[in-house]
């Protein structure tokens, strides 16, 4: 505990039982797969980057805690319209009191609302749009082809973005890790504002829908990736949320083994899910690591932990603990 910070300090006297102890014996096997070698994936589902999980997950990507991210399209772009427009935003805190008729007036003010925040059209969506058209424009007319967080990169280490920062920069997760070149897998990404921005305009015939890899050239590119870094140890794998963004890159492990017959590659050497789905018929984001190793992605002896809270409150404890903070 001596290099551990107040907040760490408080976790480890007070963090006993229940989702709590969890959250206390997630992060310690988190450390030690850092500590033996093992690199370490997280994969964020809801409105996370919403959520400002910036704020500490930047400083994990500065601190190599994290080697990899799997995330949706909107974690992906809320990052960049928080960095934007953050002091544009509306927060609605009795939202679960708005009628539908406050809601209209929502929409007819354009605010688009995730849960109490609402995130503003021109000042955060209409404000990048220009930017990644421009972008996926250039690499149409040249014949390039690149993933959907490589045209991120591309604008926010142009510095064209930085005269539109609101916040304090190292507070956007997406930058630290585009200065680190971190390589971000985004399945199902056309499931997102910038996704239809891009759609919209092949519809138009202004650029071609191949400017954009697409999600099966992602699994190849993971499945190379995963190769080259697991070794003989195995990539850890730190789950926010469920759906595609965890679904996705735990199904890279099987594929090798069983479809291209792999049989020396490590399964994923760590799992903790942080949800608040309940196990119930057919819920795979509610459904015990256990059920994992039937599918061929987790062994009998792999550390595996369900913390089931709200990730908004979990995660960025957990950071902290791993941050020393």
């Amino acid at each position: 505990m001596n290099n551990k910070g107040a907040v760490s300090k408080f976790i480890l006297e007070h963090y006993k039982h229940f989702n709590a102890a969890t959250l206390v014996d997630a992060a310690k096997a988190y450390e030690a797969q850092l500590a033996n070698g093992h690199k370490m994936m997280i994969t964020m589902a809801g409105a996370m980057s919403t959520a400002e999980l910036g704020k500490s997950l930047a400083e994990m990507i500065r601190q190599d805690k994290v080697q990899i991210i799997t995330c949706t399209g909107a974690n992906l772009e809320e990052d960049v319209f928080n960095l934007v427009a953050h002091k544009h935003y509306k927060r609605v805190p009795n939202y679960r009191d708005l009628s539908p008729q406050d809601e209209q007036e929502l929409l007819d003010n354009h605010y688009n609302r995730v849960t109490d925040t609402c995130i503003p059209e021109a000042e955060a969506m209409r404000a990048i749009e220009q930017h990644l058209y421009d972008a996926w424009k250039k690499a149409d007319d040249n014949g390039k082809r690149y993933f959907p967080y490589e045209y991120f990169y591309q604008i926010l280490l142009s510095g064209e973005l930085e005269d539109k920062y609101q916040i304090n920069p190292k507070d956007s997760w997406l930058l630290a890790a585009a200065e680190k070149n971190l390589p971000i897998i985004v399945p199902g990404w056309e499931d997102s504002t910038c996704g239809n921005f891009f759609a919209s305009y092949c519809i138009t015939g202004e650029i071609d829908p191949s400017t954009m890899k697409s999600g099966i050239e992602y699994m190849m590119y993971l499945a190379k990736w995963y190769q080259e870094n697991a070794l003989d140890k195995g990539v850890g794998f730190f789950q926010i949320g469920g759906g595609i963004a965890g679904d996705f890159p735990i199904c890279v492990v099987p594929m090798l083994h069983q479809d291209l017959e792999l049989n020396n590659v490590p399964m994923w050497s760590y799992f903790c899910q942080i949800s608040d789905s309940t196990t119930s018929y057919g819920s795979y984001s509610g459904a015990v690591p256990n059920e994992k190793i039937t599918w061929g992605k987790l062994n009998v002896d792999t550390p595996k932990f369900v913390i089931e809270s709200d990730a908004t409150i979990v995660a960025p404890l957990i950071f902290a603990y791993l941050l020393g903070w």
